[in-house]
């Protein structure tokens, strides 16, 4: 339900969905359009579809538990790395790393600076620096602690770069509300 939507407009709904399907036998015994219409108001709507579907797998082929390993979580349709590797991290307790916007964001200026930051070869760089950066313990923590960062500290269009505690190590340096490499000159 966070893909690509603020946490303010998605806790009521997940609040509501989850009382509604509290197990995966229970959201993979609903008619899909029903859980399309809990999910409704917060758009992309294939989402609500393929969560459906991997309910329906998990029941039919785990027991009605969701699958632990990666490759067995990428295999379902809709589950990507990022994907893979916050439901391993906060949900199993697994040490895998993450790569949503805000930690990309926070990544990339802090260690990098420089180049296009939606290309592919600096999003693998990126993800080589998340995985390189996992503590040995308490991932779930370092994890949501680094998407939190990213979400009200380095932000995308008003960073907190004074109180930053990474600003002395920060490839961009300081950006004073301004977006990351459009430094004054």
């Amino acid at each position: 339900m966070l893909q690509q939507t603020q946490v303010d407009r998605v806790v009521p709904k997940y609040k509501q969905f989850l009382k509604k399907y509290p197990t995966l036998k229970a959201l993979a015994a609903a008619r899909v359009r029903d859980v399309i219409r809990i999910w409704y108001p917060l758009g992309y709507n294939i989402r609500p579809r393929r969560l459906h579907a991997i309910a329906r797998e998990s029941v039919a082929q785990y027991g009605g538990t969701l699958p632990n390993d990666e490759a067995t979580l990428r295999s379902f349709k809709g589950i990507g790395a990022y994907t893979a590797g916050a439901v391993l991290s906060f949900a199993f307790g697994r040490r895998a790393a993450i790569l949503d916007t805000n930690v990309a964001r926070v990544m990339y200026r802090v260690f990098v600076g420089a180049g296009d930051p939606r290309s592919h070869a600096l999003r693998r760089h990126l993800w080589k620096l998340s995985e390189g950066l996992l503590p040995r313990r308490h991932v779930f923590d370092f994890n949501q602690g680094l998407m939190d960062f990213g979400a009200t500290v380095c932000t995308a269009r008003r960073p907190q770069c004074r109180p930053c505690p990474l600003a002395h190590i920060c490839r961009t340096g300081p950006i004073d509300g301004r977006l990351a490499g459009q430094r004054k000159k």
